[in-house]
């Protein structure tokens, strides 16, 4: 199935959020998604866009994306970080995925980025076996650190007193 793929606009932010929460039903973390509608107009459509999108139609409807926003290697230089690939589960398994996937890669060679990287679930098997028949390097030596705004404010109050 072709798709078009192209740049998201600020009319696919409603689209953008319904995929993320898709997303989010098939990673069995529904509840964990706190981003709102206007978080995404705002941040990625205003003066300064914290992120870039592209999206997947399909008879004029958004059944995908891939989200992505610059980053600095000290090593390397600049990168693009992949935050999320998304394509509908109805739409699964007929080329789409990879049509996002390749227009990121293309994107970022593109834009001159030195790396491209992103995190894959371990138990996603399918996904990771894509990656690696694709060239990408899976990491098995790194772990990957979040730290939450609530962490982020107990650790500030324990480290200032």
């Amino acid at each position: 199935m072709k798709a078009i793929v192209r740049k998201a606009k600020q009319v696919d932010s409603a689209s953008i959020l319904n995929l993320i929460k898709e997303l989010a039903l098939f990673e069995k973390e529904p509840e964990s998604v706190m981003l709102t509608l206007t978080d995404i107009e705002k941040h990625g459509f205003g003066s300064h866009p914290k992120f870039e999108c592209l999206v997947a139609e399909v008879d004029q409807k958004v059944v995908g994306m891939a989200l992505y926003y610059p980053r600095f290697s000290t090593w390397k230089g600049p990168t693009f970080h992949l935050e999320d690939l998304i394509v509908s589960e109805q739409f699964k398994g007929n080329g789409i995925g990879t049509q996002l996937y390749s227009a990121f890669i293309q994107q970022s060679y593109g834009a001159g980025v030195e790396r491209i990287e992103w995190n894959v679930l371990d138990w996603n098997t399918p996904a990771v076996e894509f990656y690696k028949k694709s060239g990408a390097e899976v990491l098995a030596d790194w772990r990957t650190v979040q730290m939450h705004r609530p962490a982020m404010e107990k650790y500030l109050e324990s480290f200032t007193q």
